[in-house]
């Protein structure tokens, strides 16, 4: 059992236990102590204290005999707000609530449609512009189109008549290498019947000579033979 320690201003008392704390009429304000407490406290801060405080009887004047009196009845009158009666007050409030709440309903659905207009409108232009960008897009398609085909057949027309002229030039460099290898060919029979005022190995080196020539001209002549059937084939092609 707890032990309690007292103070009554100058000095400490005690220990004691319930039934001697009580009976030294201790009170809420009393100051007291116990082993495992850090602080005095009060003693009307100890629970456990409760049962032991003296009770004080309230003082006499708070006892007063009410007089008797004779009950008269007296005719209530209606109860007035702001100079109407309740019934007619709460029917103008509640008339005053619906026609608040009505135009309140009426405003944000006038809002509502103002912001809808103007989002169905946006959105109307936003459409627009959308395929205004696409026909755009789709004309600068076709614009493309038509000068990558003027481009092809600009080139196609300037490769036609470089492949004429390159025809043309190669028909001209065959026809005088004809004409060269028939003069060569006709000095080869001339050198070899000719005998006099000359050696056999003077002979032999001029002949030799000239039939490099004429092999030369025959293998220049092949390619160029080759050279013109390509280009006739690449014509042929884009015609």
């Amino acid at each position: 059992m707890k032990k309690y320690f007292l103070h009554n201003g100058t000095e400490n008392s005690g220990p004691f236990d319930l039934d001697e704390l009580k009976a030294n009429g201790i009170n809420k304000t009393t100051p007291v102590w116990y082993e495992g407490m850090e602080n005095w406290k009060y003693a009307g801060e100890i629970a456990e204290l409760s049962s032991v405080f003296a009770v004080v009887p309230p003082p006499i004047s708070s006892f007063i005999t009410p007089p008797s009196t004779t009950k008269t009845e007296q005719k209530k009158e209606p109860r007035k707000i702001i100079g109407l009666s309740k019934t007619s007050f709460f029917a103008i409030t509640g008339a005053i609530v619906i026609l608040v709440s009505v135009s309140v309903l009426n405003t944000l659905q006038e809002k509502r449609s103002q912001e809808l207009e103007l989002k169905n409108h946006k959105t109307e232009i936003e459409n627009h512009q959308y395929e205004l960008q696409q026909k755009e897009i789709a004309d600068q398609k076709v614009i493309a189109a038509q000068e990558e085909e003027a481009a092809a057949e600009r080139m196609s027309k300037e490769k036609k008549n470089a492949d004429n002229n390159r025809l043309l030039v190669i028909q001209q460099t065959i026809t005088n290498y004809q004409t060269n290898l028939k003069e060569t060919e006709k000095k080869l029979n001339d050198v070899s019947g000719f005998k006099l005022l000359r050696t056999a190995a003077e002979k032999k080196e001029q002949m030799n000579l000239l039939q490099k020539n004429i092999d030369s001209f025959k293998i220049e002549m092949a390619k160029l033979k080759n050279e013109s059937d390509q280009l006739r084939l690449e014509l042929e092609k884009i015609q």
